[in-house]
């Protein structure tokens, strides 16, 4: 992966992280909620979250200090 081709991937990565926390909150506001879909929901949150601190990870260079 180029380097545009990261930013790219990093910024629909984050749409979908933005889109799962809207729909986390929205679960949360209905009368019964649906425990099961909600830890899915915070799950795929959380791989989102660690896909997209590894991409920009690779977007750093190496500091040998």
């Amino acid at each position: 992966m180029d380097e545009a081709e990261i930013k790219a991937r990093i910024e629909i990565l984050r749409r979908d992280h933005l889109d799962l926390d809207t729909a986390i909150h929205a679960l949360r506001l209905l009368p019964t909620v649906d425990m099961i879909q909600l830890q899915r929901f915070k799950k795929r949150k959380l791989r989102l979250r660690d896909e997209i601190s590894m991409l920009e990870d690779m977007l750093l260079p190496d500091i040998i200090a």
